[in-house]
């Protein structure tokens, strides 16, 4: 993925038409678009294709299962032109190494912390845990919390050649600059950008404010 802007748009929206409008209003600013269920399931899987014709699509589809079903998967998505797959690393290492494997030198990115408060319940205390294990694997980087940015450095210092991606920025409460500051190589960014009447205002002033610091 390109490091322009340290930007990428999660596009959880169930609105084909207007997820196509936002991204066309920002695609040009951000480094990558993160798709998820909501979106796949109401547009169906060839918007993966039609998506990376626009910016570099990441399927998060946080994958966590036997190896076999988890190529299977990975396979499918790169297939259909994805550039990135998030995983989960809590099923293991084989089922990490799958999809390393599958993914045939196209990024794979492994849960470390959910950003949600219950990302403190069970994932936070093993996330240093799922960084070495992505490290040992030859995954590309790790998800971890903005809305806990002491957390991006803690886990980075585990595995400091891994690239750092931060969800939870804006409406679920992270800073942008805060977790940038603390480690984290792209911020990950929804609500607060396809919610708004103004995405690419939006994007501008969350991208104006990583380039501050």
């Amino acid at each position: 993925m390109r490091m322009d802007s340290h930007l990428i748009l999660a596009l959880d929206e169930t609105d084909l038409t207007k997820a196509l409008h936002v991204l066309d209003e920002v695609a040009d600013l951000i480094d990558a678009v993160k798709i998820n269920w909501p979106l796949i399931m109401s547009a169906g899987p060839e918007i993966i294709t039609t998506l990376s014709k626009k910016a570099e699509v990441i399927c998060d589809f946080k994958i966590a299962d036997i190896p076999n079903t988890d190529r299977l998967i990975i396979e499918q998505a790169i297939k259909r032109g994805a550039s990135a797959v998030i995983v989960h690393a809590f099923t293991g290492t084989d089922s990490l190494q799958a999809c390393v494997e599958a993914a045939q030198g196209k990024d794979v990115f492994v849960v470390t912390e959910m950003s949600h408060p219950g990302g403190q319940e069970f994932t936070a205390h093993y996330a240093e845990k799922f960084a070495a294990m992505a490290a040992e694997c030859k995954a590309s980087g790790l998800i971890a919390p903005a809305t806990r940015p002491e957390r991006i450095q803690q886990i980075k210092s585990v595995a400091p050649n891994l690239l750092i991606l931060s969800p939870g920025v804006g409406t679920q409460g992270g800073s942008a600059s805060a977790a940038i500051a603390n480690g984290a190589d792209y911020v990950i960014v929804g609500r607060s950008i396809y919610g708004s009447s103004n995405p690419r205002e939006v994007a501008e002033g969350l991208i104006k404010e990583i380039k501050a610091i």
